[in-house]
């Protein structure tokens, strides 16, 4: 039993269950918001594509570290991940990862076609061009490798056949998910520069410094309230769902003045920052998909 529990930790930290559990939620939004007026729950449909989307970021993330053991040898605070400490070895790591990828992209494609094309397209850009190109040679590659971290509610709206495009709640939860991720990331990056610098990774703020690195994260922080604040222009949302979206907004700007005041209030607005992004998705998918607030 004993060695039942270390695998299965082993594995949940090898797919990094956390971000994946966010990527469920994160996904069913956009397919609660996706899902034609009228509509019953499909639940075939519904498992296939909560499996796909499971499979798919598990492997996805698994993969990722496969791809950067080298890097996670030379940080301190990934030098805990199995593959480094040798509860997997990287050929069993890059099965398990391959695996959970093929899955996922079967399961989607049993959805429909829209959402393992764009389910492959984010393995792509994530394990090949973020990996290896933006996230190792730019300062900046946050930004573009924001992409792929934004698709997973897209392959939930696009689940379902009537879903366009061009649809603004599609381009709501692609702008939220997208913009978020620079405060995101920039916060953690100038927490730990010195692990991304042993690491070699040339974030932001060991390029330009961490005062310039909060401007830019700001910049993205105005933008992301903005489109968060602006939510009635693209899903259909009551005003008590409209009223908790701009309370969080409040709550996150001013949580970002105290950061920029004092650097020990870091942990208050990265905690709110990831909190609102669940609450600026999940209100208007409850409210339009689910519930009615």
């Amino acid at each position: 039993m004993r060695a039942l529990k270390s695998f299965i930790d082993a594995y949940f930290s090898l797919t990094k269950s956390g971000i994946v559990l966010f990527v469920l939620v994160v996904g069913s939004c956009g397919y609660a918001l996706g899902m034609p007026a009228g509509k019953g729950v499909d639940f075939n449909y519904l498992m296939a594509f909560l499996m796909g989307l499971y499979a798919l970021s598990a492997g996805s993330l698994a993969l990722n570290q496969v791809q950067e053991v080298s890097i996670d040898k030379k940080m301190p605070r990934t030098q805990k991940r199995p593959i480094v400490s040798g509860v997997f070895s990287r050929i069993q790591a890059f099965l398990i990862s391959i695996l959970l990828i093929l899955f996922g992209l079967v399961s989607l494609l049993v959805v429909n076609e829209r959402s393992a094309l764009v389910g492959l397209l984010t393995v792509l850009l994530y394990n090949g061009v973020y990996t290896y190109i933006w996230k190792k040679k730019w300062a900046f590659g946050a930004v573009p490798g924001a992409i792929p971290g934004a698709t997973p509610p897209v392959i939930g709206y696009l689940a379902h056949e009537g879903a366009n495009w061009t649809d603004p709640q599609l381009f709501y939860l692609f702008g939220l998910l997208f913009l978020w991720q620079m405060p995101h990331f920039w916060i953690i990056a100038i927490k730990f520069k010195e692990d991304y610098d042993k690491g070699g990774i040339p974030v932001l703020p060991l390029k330009i410094g961490d005062e310039k690195t909060k401007f830019h994260m700001g910049l993205y922080l105005f933008c992301y309230l903005g489109l968060a604040i602006g939510a009635p222009l693209y899903v259909t949302s009551g005003i008590l769902a409209t009223s908790i979206i701009w309370l969080f907004s409040l709550a996150v700007l001013l949580s970002f003045f105290m950061y920029l005041k004092n650097d020990k209030k870091w942990l208050l607005f990265f905690l709110l920052l990831n909190f609102s992004i669940l609450v600026f998705s999940l209100v208007p998918a409850l409210s339009t998909g689910v519930y009615y607030l």
